[in-house]
């Protein structure tokens, strides 16, 4: 993973972690639900863009090395993972 990539991506874990301690604070205030669950759908936008940029880094760095390698094994480990990240979010 690239230094760039690495901090942008740890950037945004603790803006995430910052706010699901908002989110905490808003159910222990009795905050009006609907007010944290808009909350909650921010924090789940956050993260689905964690795991893009994430899916990103490993398609550029992780998957190009192994494809331009020599190690057949290895390609067939790294399609398939792609492969069941597809299938986890239902893209397949």
């Amino acid at each position: 993973m690239s230094d760039e990539g690495k901090h942008d991506i740890l950037r945004r874990l603790k803006s995430v972690e910052g706010h699901v301690r908002g989110v905490e604070r808003m159910v222990e205030e009795g905050a009006y639900c609907i007010d944290v669950v808009n909350q909650i759908l921010a924090i789940q936008r956050a993260l689905k863009k964690v795991s893009g940029l994430m899916l990103d880094q490993h398609l550029h760095h992780c998957v190009t090395r192994a494809i331009q390698g020599t190690d057949d094994a290895e390609k067939e480990q790294v399609l398939g993972e792609l492969i069941q990240v597809f299938e986890a979010t239902g893209k397949a």
